[in-house]
């Protein structure tokens, strides 16, 4: 029960957080959106080279 409480409390809390400060929160989000690209794009490329090894090393 105490956990429904905090949760309920926080979310909203920070939905009062993004109404205030919505000019803020777009920043962060549009600043987040290439940061989050690339290390999306690191992972892929890394994925990709993990399974490209495992197949050459089957055969």
């Amino acid at each position: 029960m105490v956990h429904i409480v905090g949760g309920s409390i926080a979310a909203l809390l920070g939905i009062l957080g993004i109404i205030q400060w919505w000019n803020n929160f777009g920043d962060v989000l549009r600043g987040s959106i290439p940061l989050l690209l690339l290390v999306g794009g690191f992972v892929a490329v890394s994925a990709g080279l993990q399974m490209k090894k495992e197949a050459g090393d089957s055969e």
